[in-house]
């Protein structure tokens, strides 16, 4: 299951609120969580964390937020380089 952090209940490079029903919010397949804006025009499709691609995060039903929270733990941390994006973005993130 998706831990859907909603630590990333914002924007891991510019803080940007990123709550469970937000359609801003982009994940990698580690669940790095970014803004869309963030993702096009900063990082170009490329994680700084682990350089795979994001995809638009899925909401959880907000039925089952009481039964499985989402994580609390914020994660703040503003990308000052990215060591994957000369390498990667040329490449589509299903080539990487």
């Amino acid at each position: 299951m998706l831990e859907i952090r909603l630590s990333c209940e914002n924007c891991e490079n510019c803080d940007k609120p990123l709550p469970n029903d937000s359609d801003a919010a982009m994940i990698c397949s580690y669940e790095c969580t970014f803004c869309k804006d963030c993702v096009e025009q900063v990082l170009l499709n490329v994680c700084p964390n682990c350089g795979g691609g994001f995809e638009k995060r899925p909401s959880r039903p907000k039925g089952d937020l009481g039964r499985n929270p989402p994580r609390t733990a914020k994660v703040f941390k503003p990308v000052v380089t990215n060591k994957f994006l000369a390498k990667n973005k040329e490449i589509p993130p299903r080539e990487r």
